[in-house]
């Protein structure tokens, strides 16, 4: 017995074709082992994988920002970038990355993954992914997250939402969340601002006046700052949509801050859709971005046939436009 034991071995060993045996009833094939240069390639220290490893897209080392709206106890929130300091990273597009979105999407924002949320500069909740796609509504296809929320009670009238990943918004302090509302002193605040702008940049002087081209008007109030803000957007010939412009058609975003009973203009921004294209700027809401102490302010912008986001930050003591989607900015010549 022993004898055929051996036999056997030596069977398997030496074999260099494929055969069936049967031995004691039992089936046999015999196949030559794999090529030696197969087992390298797969292996997980090999040349080969490493190759795959490497030609893999770079993700972004920085958190991720979100910003998108709540209906019921579910969010749809879309990829705005990177957070890099006060500014945001402008994320690979598929053309200069191909396969990223992809990896993006497996790697960092997959199903089952937590997101900590914001509204008006204070953590208000949690998100948990349910699903994933590319929505096609920007400029550039953007990732976006659908999920269950769960918000603090004092937050439930919340749709605006901002979004960073829990790891890096858990350490955030919730703070008490207020619902801020346009006052009539800050309505005539927004077009004494208006007024200003125009003559600055010498725009063409509304027929009916400032107010008639005010499209929208927010109130808000920076975290531990003394008094409200106002941020307000008026649209000369022009509506505040992804819609094409009349001819002579103008935007202008300001925004001020309060100091004592007065608003003082803190921003402008002036874009002639003749020359620069519709860019319609609206204020979305604002948040620390990267913990340094202070707020940054995420603009929602309306183009002719798309949108996409800018960030306005403060830098030695004056807010500047920090980031702005690359398919959005002023065209060159």
């Amino acid at each position: 017995m022993r004898r055929n034991l051996l036999a056997i071995a030596v069977i398997l060993t030496v074999a260099t074709g494929c055969d069936n045996v049967t031995w004691d009833g039992i089936d046999v094939q015999l196949q030559p082992p794999p090529a030696r240069a197969h087992l390298v390639a797969e292996a997980p220290g090999s040349a080969a994988t490493i190759k795959e490893q490497d030609t893999r897209p770079e993700l972004p080392q920085g958190p991720i920002l979100l910003a998108g709206v709540r209906s019921g106890s579910e969010a749809t929130l879309y990829v705005v970038g990177e957070v890099q300091g006060d500014a945001i990273n402008e994320l690979p597009s598929e053309e200069s990355a191909p396969g990223f979105h992809e990896y993006f999407i497996q790697e960092q924002l997959a199903p089952g993954s937590e997101w900590t949320l914001f509204s008006q500069g204070v953590r208000v909740g949690s998100l948990t992914a349910r699903e994933v796609y590319l929505n096609e509504d920007f400029c550039v296809p953007r990732a976006t997250i659908t999920g269950t929320v769960e918000l603090v009670p004092g937050a439930a009238g919340t749709t605006r939402l901002m979004g960073l990943p829990a790891n890096a918004g858990r350490g955030r302090d919730y703070d008490t969340y207020r619902v801020h509302q346009d006052d009539y002193g800050q309505r005539v605040a927004s077009l004494g601002m208006a007024n200003a702008t125009i003559a600055r940049v010498r725009a063409v002087f509304p027929p009916d006046g400032p107010l008639s081209i005010r499209q929208d008007i927010q109130a808000l109030q920076f975290v531990d700052a003394p008094g409200e803000a106002i941020a307000a957007t008026f649209l000369f010939r022009d509506q505040l949509s992804v819609s094409a412009p009349a001819a002579g058609a103008y935007s202008i975003f300001v925004m001020g801050s309060q100091v004592d009973t007065l608003y003082q203009q803190t921003f402008e921004w002036y874009r002639p859709a003749d020359s620069q294209g519709k860019g319609a700027p609206r204020y979305y809401d604002h948040l620390d971005l990267n913990g340094d102490g202070q707020e940054e302010v995420l603009l929602d912008v309306y183009g002719s046939e798309s949108r996409w986001f800018a960030t306005l930050a403060q830098r030695n003591g004056s807010w500047v436009r920090a980031f702005e989607d690359s398919c959005g900015q002023t065209p060159v010549g």
